[in-house]
């Protein structure tokens, strides 16, 4: 289970740890850093900064570790 902190610090659950860093990938990133923009996701508001997609990506790298 992955689960990071909204702007308001609510624990906010990833259904799907693919699904969300792709789409931060695409649409919040520039050359693979974060650009600080707004994702907003279910009344979440996220501030993509470079430590929260850094997270992210671990969560993401650590969903597809393969056994």
């Amino acid at each position: 289970m992955h689960y990071v902190l909204d702007n308001n610090k609510k624990k906010y659950f990833i259904k799907d740890v693919n699904r969300f860093y792709e789409h931060l990938t695409v649409f919040h990133t520039n050359d693979g850093k974060a650009n600080n923009s707004l994702h907003e996701e279910n009344g979440y508001y996220f501030t993509i900064t470079e430590e929260f997609f850094e997270n992210v990506k671990k969560m993401f790298i650590s969903h597809n570790k393969k056994p």
